[in-house]
């Protein structure tokens, strides 16, 4: 009996984005970061409605700042970061892989695969 194996997909991150990619590519970018930061205003009115103390505004604060620090740091246009931004967005919920339809299969398997993992 022989068994014949699928090659491992390949995790560089030598891609080369088409310019319809590119455009795609902006727009799930965008789509992504509009929803996370619609979240975050959602989550931060909610949380100034039971402010009542100088402490709590203090652990407001902490949060913004942290929150500030990883979406700085997550959203990295950068085209070699691309599959890896986008599977970190994916895994997160920010997006879905209808959002990157029209990419091309090898990347999208890319992005699946890291979003598992």
């Amino acid at each position: 009996m022989q068994l014949t194996m699928t090659p491992p997909i390949e995790m560089t991150t030598e891609t080369m984005w088409s310019a319809a990619e590119h455009t795609i590519a902006q727009n799930a970018f965008q789509t992504a970061y509009t929803r996370e930061i619609d979240a975050l205003m959602l989550d931060v009115r909610k949380q100034c409605t039971s402010i009542d103390g100088l402490d709590q505004v203090w652990k407001l604060n902490d949060f913004l700042n942290s929150k500030r620090h990883e979406i700085e740091g997550k959203y990295d246009y950068r085209e070699p970061a691309l599959v890896f931004v986008f599977a970190t967005l994916l895994h997160d919920g920010w997006l879905s892989m209808d959002d990157l339809s029209g990419l091309d299969r090898l990347k999208l398997d890319k992005i699946s695969a890291l979003a598992n993992m």
